[in-house]
């Protein structure tokens, strides 16, 4: 079992993934050294997962295919299905369209005229 510390009492030495991101680090296979528990009021606590500094490894270089990959996932991301453009932004979830699509009023049936 790992050793559990309270908020910001963890000891030196020990970083979440996030703080190894920022050393330009990763965990690289090991086991989870430690977690931090942040209690909470109404339901059970936050808990963050702590790893050895010394034995994590650099991050991956990144590489053609991967950089073209993470441009094509982007790409996909801002993309309207509706209108089918790239709108500058990701699209929310919550709409599944671009904002300008979502906001205009979708022709009903009865609307559409037939151009003789």
């Amino acid at each position: 079992m790992a050793d559990v510390y309270r908020w910001r009492l963890a000891p030196e030495g020990l970083a979440t993934r996030r703080q190894l991101r920022a050393l330009g680090l990763r965990p690289g296979g090991q086991d989870v050294a430690a977690e931090v528990h942040r209690p909470r009021r109404r339901r059970g606590p936050l808990v963050a997962y702590l790893y050895r500094i010394e034995h994590a490894k650099p991050v991956r270089p990144m590489t053609p295919g991967r950089s073209a990959a993470l441009a094509a996932a982007m790409l996909a991301r801002r993309t309207c299905p509706n209108c089918r453009t790239d709108v500058g932004y990701c699209i929310p979830r919550s709409l599944g369209m671009c904002v300008p699509c979502h906001d205009t009023p979708a022709p009903s049936e009865g609307d559409c005229r037939v151009l003789a």
